[in-house]
């Protein structure tokens, strides 16, 4: 049944968010006070997208024992929950796509593997000026992207089946998670991760800029 209703759901930090330079500065500072090899800030995008657990075993060495990925964990969360990052800014075009989206009469949410709090506080300090009606980082109570299960519960809030909801995202999670919701996908360039990927894990869409995304949602 088709309601009528038009619902984009983003992901946050590599979609909307250049935020990979403050995550890397962070994670390298805590690296360094534990005496733990570090990484230039492009090899991050490696390590990013899901969520401060996988961020943490991406930068330590396999065969790191348990206590060392707690401490790195609840380090990492301290210097990075100090302040809002400067650096971390929206990609250019976002704002202008975001303003055409209300346009449109878009419902917008946003879903993030960053913990949930760290999520809120970005969207009101960057977006508070739009209508984002269903915002959800990482809760201990819900999986994780890219387990459906976010993905669909916005969906329902917001009134709209899943198959007429846009997902959009930059890495092979936010990909899954739009396949795995029977949403449609589509893969933004200018985040973490490329092409090939993108693909593989099944965009039905991709967009080297962000307005480009209004010639897919206004298709008839």
């Amino acid at each position: 049944m088709v309601t009528g209703n038009k619902v984009i759901i983003f992901d946050l930090d590599g979609t909307l968010i250049d935020s990979l330079e403050d995550i890397a500065v962070c994670m390298n500072q805590v690296l360094k006070e534990l005496n733990l090899p570090y990484y230039e800030i492009e090899e991050y995008k490696y390590f990013v997208g899901g969520g401060i657990s996988i961020l943490v075993d991406n930068a330590l060495d396999k065969e790191i024992s348990q206590k060392i990925k707690n401490e790195v964990t609840l380090r990492f969360k301290e210097v990075y929950d100090q302040k809002l990052h400067k650096k971390t800014l929206p990609y250019k075009g976002i704002y202008e796509l975001l303003d055409e989206l209300e346009k449109l009469d878009f419902k917008i949410g946003i879903l993030s593997n960053k913990p949930h709090e760290f999520t809120v506080q970005y969207v009101k300090n960057l977006f508070s000026k739009y209508n984002i009606q269903e915002i959800h980082g990482q809760k201990e109570e819900i999986p994780k992207k890219p387990d459906p299960l976010a993905a669909i519960n916005i969906a329902k809030r917001l009134e709209t089946p899943c198959e007429e909801v846009y997902f959009v995202g930059d890495t092979m999670v936010d990909m899954q998670t739009a396949k795995n919701a029977n949403m449609k996908a589509i893969g933004v360039l200018w985040g973490f991760r490329d092409e090939e990927e993108l693909l593989n894990n099944g965009a039905d869409f991709l967009v080297k800029h962000p307005l480009d995304i209004l010639k897919i949602v206004n298709k008839k």
